[in-house]
C-alpha cells in the first residue's frame, strides 16, 4: 500500500525510504531463517546419528558411566530392578548408587557386570537387553526405549563393546570425583539469613538483639533462634498457609457447612439459624445470623490445617497428619458436629469461634437410626485423610472410583505422583477390545492400576462428595482387591480400613522424603527436582549432578526428621541451615554454562506472595498496604485453592503495575508522615531531617548514611556510602531537587495525599520530603525487595 503509483504526491526521499523499507522487511526474515537454519545444525540435540559417532570415541567405562547408568539404566530399569522393586525377582537386579565415592564406584561396577551379562544373551539377531527395552520378550514394563532413539544408540554400542565379553570393567577408569557442589558460591551470612528467616516465617524483621546473637555466635546461633521463632504465633500462620498450598482444604465449592452431611447431621450444622439473638433489634438480626454463618464457615474450612499446626506446635510426630485418632474443633465448629455441650468445659473461651482443641466424633449416626460400625463406639479418624473436608476436596465419580483419592494419597504422603509414572497407552480401544477388564488384564494399565486401585477401595465407604455413606451395589468387582503396595486390607479391619491405610503409609520409608519435600516446598517456593528426562540435553549431566545433589540433602534431612520421630520442626532447621537455602543468589554467577545449569536451582530467589509482601510491609512500616487482597491477591500470583491452585511466580504486566501502585501508595503513605513525627518515633528517617540538601560535604555525608540506613532496612543489603546503588539512590535525590528549582511555581508543602491533608501538615520547602519519598519508590521496586 505504499506504492509511489498509490500515492503519487510523495517525494523522491519518501519513495526512497519506502523501497528501504521494502527491501528490510523481505531481508529481514530471510536473515533470521539462515540463522536459525545455522543454529540447528550447528547446535541443535544430537541426533542418533551424531550420538553414535561420540559414543564409539568413550572408553567401556566412560561409555557406561556416562551414558549406559546415566542416561538409560538409571532413568528407566533401576525403579524396577533393584530390591524392593516390581521385577526384584527377575535375572537383572541393579543398585542404586551410593553417596560415598569409593561405593559408587563398586555399584557401578556391579550394574555393569549385570547389564553385560544381559546384553551378551541373544534371542536371534538383536541382544536379548534391546529386544526387552523395546517391550519385546514380554517385557513387564513394556517399552521404555524407542527403536532409533538416542537411548536405543547407547545401548546398541553397549552390547558391541561386551558381545565377547573380553574387556574387563576397570573401576581405575571411571571418573575422578567432583570437587564438592557449593565449592565457591557465596552462603549468607547469619545475620542475612536470619533476615531472610524471620520475614519468610515469622513476617517481621530480627529484633537487634537477634542480629548481634548471629554476628556474636554465628551458624551456630542460628539454631537456637530458630526455635525461638517457631514459637511465635506468626510461625504457625506462615505454616498453615503453606501447607494449604499443598492440599488446597480450604478450597470447598459449596457453603462450609455443607462439609457435614445432611444425612449425619441434619440436626445441627445449621445451628446459627436457630442461635438467640433476641437481644439485638429485630432489624439487626438477620445480619447477625449472617455474620455468624460466615465466621463458622470460616472456623470450619481452618481445621485441617490447624490440625497441622496442633501436631507442630506441641512437637508431636507429624505422622499424625494421617494417623491422628482426633480432629480440631472450635466452639463453633463443635455445634456442628453436636459436641459441643459435652467438651465446652475444654475451651478457654467458648465464645471464641478460633480457639481450637482436639476432640473425637462418637460413630456416625444417619437420620435412619442406622449408626456406623465401630467396636470402639467413635468414628474412626485418621488425620487429614479421613476428614471429610479433604474427602470433598478431592471427590469421586461413578467412573473414577476413588482413583483421584488414591492418586492424592501417593502424592500428598509418599510424594509419588502416579499419573507421572503411567506409561502412555498407544491404543486404547484396541486394548479395549481385546481385555474384558483392561485395569485388571493389560500391562499397560495394570502397571499403574495394580497401585492406584487398592487404595481406592480403602475409601469404598465414603461417597462422592466425602461424606460416609457406601454404594448400595457394593465396591466394584472388576478392581484390584481393597489394600496398599501388595498387601490385602484384612476383613476385620473394614470398618476402620483409612485408619489401616494410615498406619502403613506413614511406615512407608518414602513418608519422611515426602514430608521433607513439601518443606522444601513452603521454604523455597517451588517443588524439589525431578531427575532429568532429556538425554539430549547438553546440560543433561550438569542437570543430573544438581537432582543427586539435591535427593542427597532430601535423603539426609528425611532422616533426620525420621530419627526425631517425625518432629517437623527438626525438618524447617534442617532446611534452612543448609546450603541449598543459604545460596546467595545474587552472587550465583559463573563463567561456565554447565556450572551454571547445576546452581541453576540453588537458593531462593522468588516472587513473594501477596501474603508475603503484605506481612513484609507490616514488618517495614507497621502497616501492610491493604490491597493485596481479592482482584489483586489473584492478579499478583496468589491462589483461591478452587479455581487458581498454583502460584504464579512469573512477573506479568499486571503484577509490574500492581508493584508501581504499591511502591507509590507505600511511600505517600509514609515518608512524609514519618518526617511529622518526633526523630525517637521515626522509623526511616530518625537520623535526618527535611532541611539537609546535598551540596556541602557535610549533608552528602548525612544523605548517603540515610540511604545506607534505607537499603538495609528495606533491602537488607548492606552498602558502603559510595557503592554504585547509593551513587544511583544519590543521583536521583539530587537530580529531583534540581528539577524542582527549575519550575516556575513548586508548593511549599507535601501534595495533599501525601502529607497535606488537615490531619496533619508536612512543610516541605525544600522538596527534600518528595525527594525522598521518590527514593523509597525506587527501593520499594527493587528486587531485593519484591523477592525472597
Amino acid at each position: 500500500m505504499n506504492s509511489p503509483f498509490l500515492f503519487p504526491g510523495r517525494s523522491t526521499s519518501q519513495k526512497a525510504s519506502n523501497r528501504f523499507r521494502t527491501a528490510y522487511l523481505i531481508l529481514i526474515p530471510l536473515m533470521l531463517l539462515v540463522i536459525l537454519a545455522s543454529h540447528a545444525f550447528s547446535t541443535g540435540p544430537a541426533t542418533p546419528a551424531k550420538a553414535e559417532k561420540s559414543l564409539a570415541k568413550k572408553s567401556l567405562e566412560k561409555l557406561f558411566e556416562e551414558d549406559v547408568w546415566a542416561k538409560v539404566a538409571e532413568r528407566t530399569c533401576l525403579k524396577c530392578h533393584q530390591t524392593g522393586g516390581d521385577a526384584a525377582a527377575s535375572d537383572l537386579l541393579l543398585s542404586p548408587l551410593s553417596n560415598n565415592f569409593e561405593k559408587a564406584q563398586s555399584d557401578l561396577a556391579n550394574n555393569y557386570e549385570a547389564l553385560a551379562e544381559i546384553a551378551r544373551s541373544q534371542k536371534g539377531d538383536p541382544s536379548r537387553i534391546l529386544l526387552k527395552a523395546t517391550g519385546g520378550l514380554d517385557h513387564g514394563g513394556g517399552r521404555v526405549v524407542k527403536p532409533d532413539s538416542t537411548a536405543y544408540q547407547i545401548l546398541q554400542e553397549f552390547v558391541s563393546r561386551v558381545g565377547t565379553g573380553s574387556k574387563t570393567f576397570d573401576k581405575k577408569a571411571l571418573n575422578k570425583p567432583l570437587p564438592p557442589f557449593f565449592e565457591g558460591i557465596s552462603l549468607l551470612s547469619p545475620p542475612r539469613l536470619l533476615r531472610r528467616v524471620t520475614l519468610s516465617l515469622a513476617g517481621r524483621l530480627p529484633t537487634d538483639a537477634e542480629i548481634a546473637e548471629a554476628e556474636k555466635g554465628g551458624m551456630a546461633s542460628l539454631d537456637f533462634l530458630l526455635t525461638r521463632i517457631m514459637k511465635e504465633n506468626a510461625f504457625y500462620e506462615r505454616l498453615k498457609e503453606g501447607f494449604n498450598d499443598i492440599f488446597l482444604t480450604i478450597g470447598i465449592e459449596d457453603n462450609a457447612e455443607t462439609l457435614l452431611s445432611y444425612e449425619h447431621f441434619e440436626k445441627t450444622r445449621g445451628w446459627p439459624d436457630k442461635y438467640d439473638f433476641s437481644k439485638l433489634p429485630e432489624k439487626d438480626r438477620q445480619k447477625a445470623g449472617w455474620a455468624m454463618f460466615d465466621v463458622y464457615r470460616k472456623a470450619l474450612l481452618q481445621e485441617p490445617l490447624e490440625l497441622i499446626s496442633y501436631i507442630v506446635r506441641n512437637e508431636r510426630p507429624f505422622s499424625e497428619l494421617a494417623t491422628a485418632d482426633y480432629i480440631m474443633v472450635s466452639p463453633y465448629t463443635a455445634r456442628g458436629y453436636g459436641i459441643f455441650e459435652k467438651i465446652k468445659t475444654e475451651f478457654k473461651n467458648p465464645d471464641d469461634p478460633f480457639e481450637y482443641i482436639p476432640a473425637k466424633l462418637s460413630a456416625l449416626k444417619d437420620r435412619s437410626g442406622k449408626v456406623q460400625e465401630s467396636p470402639t463406639g467413635l468414628y474412626p479418624h485418621a488425620g487429614l485423610l479421613s476428614m471429610f473436608h479433604y474427602l470433598r476436596r478431592y471427590p469421586t465419580t461413578e467412573t473414577n472410583r476413588n482413583r483421584l483419592r488414591a492418586r492424592m494419597v501417593y502424592q500428598h504422603f509418599l510424594g509419588v505422583d502416579i499419573m507421572q509414572l503411567a506409561p502412555r497407552v498407544g491404543d486404547a480401544a484396541a486394548i479395549s477390545v481385546k481385555y474384558k477388564i483392561p485395569t485388571m488384564q493389560a500391562a499397560e494399565c495394570v502397571v499403574c492400576h495394580k497401585t492406584i486401585d487398592p487404595v481406592a477401595g480403602i475409601f469404598q465407604d465414603f461417597n462422592n462428595e466425602g461424606s460416609l455413606g457406601p454404594r448400595k451395589d457394593g465396591w466394584y468387582k472388576d478392581m484390584f482387591a481393597s489394600g496398599f503396595e501388595g498387601e490385602d486390607l484384612p476383613k476385620d479391619q473394614r470398618w476402620r480400613s483409612i485408619q489401616w491405610l494410615a498406619q502403613r503409609v506413614v511406615q512407608d520409608p518414602r513418608f519422611p522424603i515426602a514430608m521433607i519435600e513439601h518443606v522444601y516446598f513452603i521454604m523455597f517456593g517451588r517443588k524439589v527436582l525431578q531427575a532429568p528426562e532429556d538425554i539430549d540435553d547438553p546440560m543433561f549431566a550438569s542437570h543430573r549432578r544438581a537432582y543427586r545433589a539435591q535427593r542427597q540433602i532430601i535423603q539426609e534431612i528425611a532422616a533426620q526428621f525420621k530419627a526425631s520421630q517425625f518432629n517437623l520442626k527438626v525438618a524447617f532447621k534442617a532446611i534452612i541451615l543448609n546450603e541449598f537455602y543459604r545460596v546467595d543468589g545474587a552472587s550465583v554467577a559463573s563463567a561456565d554454562p554447565a556450572r551454571r545449569a547445576e546452581l541453576d536451582d540453588s537458593g531462593v530467589v522468588r516472587l513473594l506472595s501477596p501474603e508475603q509482601l503484605d506481612r513484609k510491609l507490616k514488618a517495614i512500616f507497621g502497616k501492610s498496604w491493604g490491597r493485596l487482597d481479592g482482584d489483586f491477591k489473584i492478579l499478583y500470583g496468589g491462589i483461591n485453592s478452587l479455581s487458581v491452585t498454583e502460584r504464579n511466580g512469573d512477573p506479568s504486566g499486571a503484577m509490574g503495575s500492581i508493584q508501581r501502585l504499591m511502591a507509590n501508595d507505600i511511600s505517600c503513605a509514609n515518608v512524609g508522615r514519618d518526617f511529622h513525627l518526633p526523630a525517637e518515633k521515626r522509623i526511616l528517617f530518625a537520623k535526618i531531617e527535611h532541611t539537609v540538601v546535598p551540596g556541602k560535604p557535610e549533608n552528602d555525608q548525612k544523605i548517603r548514611a540515610e540511604m545506607v540506613f534505607l537499603c538495609q532496612k528495606l533491602l537488607g543489603r548492606d552498602f558502603a556510602p559510595n557503592h554504585p546503588e547509593i551513587d544511583r539512590m544519590f543521583a536521583l535525590f539530587q537530580g529531583i531537587l534540581i528539577d524542582s528549582k527549575a519550575q516556575k511555581y513548586v508548593a511549599p508543602r507535601e501534595t495533599y495525599f501525601c502529607g497535606g491533608r488537615e490531619d496533619f501538615h508536612v512543610d516541605d520547602p525544600n522538596y527534600t520530603i518528595r525527594a525522598w519519598r521518590a527514593v523509597v519508590t525506587y527501593l520499594l521496586r527493587q528486587h531485593d525487595f519484591l523477592y525472597e
